[in-house]
């Protein structure tokens, strides 16, 4: 990411606002960029992982998953319970 890059403008405000070093704040940018490029079945998939580990309940789960993907800063289109079941099951 080093660079002249769309994202130099915000590089150069994390050097400015926090104690990050170049290479730290170029690392948090790409991270950051790729939690919000998962694909929205990876992310139901995952999420899903996650909150049965928690010991949570599918229908619990489901309100919860199509919470999350319609607040997402690039959301997807929102989904109804039965899409989120067959991004999981198939």
């Amino acid at each position: 990411m080093a660079g002249d890059t769309p994202w130099d403008p915000l590089v150069s405000h994390l050097l400015r606002t926090t104690r990050l070093d170049r290479h730290e704040a170029e690392k948090v940018i790409a991270e950051t960029l790729a939690y919000f490029s998962e694909p929205l079945p990876e992310f139901v998939a995952r999420r899903h992982r996650e909150l049965r580990a928690d010991g949570e309940r599918n229908e619990a789960i489901y309100r919860r998953i199509a919470t999350e993907v319609r607040d997402r800063r690039f959301s997807a289109s929102p989904l109804s319970e039965r899409q989120i079941r067959r991004l999981i099951y198939g």
